[in-house]
């Protein structure tokens, strides 16, 4: 028989730590256990609560020997104890017996109190660690809110969430980003990892998948599946791609993603950093999506497609061919990714001169 005050300080140990009950008793059984196993010096002990009758069981465990040869086939886990010495502890002893001998609190040494703390606290910190981790693992591929703490040379240390705090590297921020401490920005959450001291949490804001969050947050048709998302590249920083298609004839694809006067868009654009977004129509088509990822070049034609290969060859007018192929091949290289087709772009005069015909 306990204290009844002891089950109210298990629960109020998992109120103050966010931790259920089971949890601080697995923490305390852990504990109790390793205070078992100093103070009697025995290798297994087991812990009962029994908190309907106040009751806390602690059992130090042996294993009576066999009288004559030992067997090589004895469970190595337990501790050993000759039949004559079992029979101090317990009368009723036998051999080949689990035998449990029953140990108080108070009969602790300052050594076995000492290895009860040290394990109880290591036991609720690796649960809280786990808690934290499951918690995180949850935002994993998901677009979260954070502030920025600190500046540093290399990277922005922000808060996601309570007390959560983790860096993003100047690398996975983008050229036009420049924040300041207080800032509140949008991250990506590309992978969480269990380390030593705890999770970490990994960020960034160059990730592709950015884009799509953010769609899905300001644009409803696409978070509710009206809209749908079939292509999408980047060039973070400057310039996104993106295939759309609506799956609702009486909803405009662009329109309705760009939003009245813009908002949409805007709103997107400002959270990367200016960063500009086309948008185009996605078609089941090849020669109509090849030309529609183009934009806003236009497209005279497309020839030469080979499904197989998926390779194909787009004819612009003379006048648009550095924009269909854009500043350093960006725009082509653009509508290549987000359509998943290889497309070579020629001029309207060049096809002419090598006999091609569209």
């Amino acid at each position: 028989m306990i204290n009844k005050a002891f089950f109210q300080n298990i629960e109020e140990v998992a109120n103050d730590n966010d931790l259920t009950k089971e949890q601080v008793y697995l923490a305390f059984e852990q504990g109790l256990i390793a205070a078992c196993k100093k103070q009697l010096g025995v290798q297994t002990c087991r812990v009962e609560f029994k908190e309907e009758k106040n009751e806390l069981l602690i059992f130090g465990q042996y294993f009576v020997l066999p009288e004559g040869e030992l067997s090589l086939d004895l469970d190595k886990k337990y501790t050993f104890i000759k039949l004559d010495d079992a029979k101090a502890l317990n009368p009723k002893a036998k051999e080949n017996q689990l035998l449990e001998v029953k140990i108080e609190p108070g009969d602790f040494s300052y050594n076995a109190s000492r290895d009860l703390k040290h394990r109880f606290n290591e036991v609720l910190n690796q649960i809280k660690k786990e808690n934290i981790y499951q918690g995180l693992k949850q935002l994993q591929y998901e677009m979260v809110n954070a502030k920025v703490l600190e500046v540093e040379q290399d990277f922005y240390r922000i808060e996601i969430n309570k007390d959560v705090i983790t860096m993003l590297p100047k690398k996975e921020s983008l050229p036009t980003d420049k924040f300041h401490v207080g800032d509140r920005i949008k991250v990506y959450v590309t992978d969480v990892e269990m380390k030593t001291k705890g999770p970490k949490i990994y960020v960034s804001r160059t990730h592709v998948a950015l884009v799509t969050r953010l769609l899905e947050e300001y644009v409803p048709e696409i978070k509710d599946g009206t809209i749908e998302v079939l292509g999408i590249s980047r060039d973070a920083g400057d310039r996104s791609k993106v295939g759309l298609r609506s799956n609702n004839e009486n909803v405009d694809v662009i329109g309705a993603t760009v939003g009245e006067g813009g908002s949409r868009i805007k709103e997107i654009s400002k959270f990367l950093s200016g960063e500009k977004i086309d948008l185009f129509r996605w078609s089941d088509n090849e020669k109509e999506l090849i030309a529609q990822s183009l934009q806003p070049a236009p497209v005279v034609a497309v020839t030469k497609v080979n499904p197989k290969e998926k390779t194909a060859l787009a004819i612009v007018p003379d006048a648009q061919l550095s924009l269909a192929i854009g500043k350093l091949g960006q725009n082509v290289k653009l509508a290549v990714q987000a359509s998943g087709w290889s497309i070579d772009i020629k001029s309207e005069t060049d096809a002419a001169k090598e006999g091609i015909i569209y």
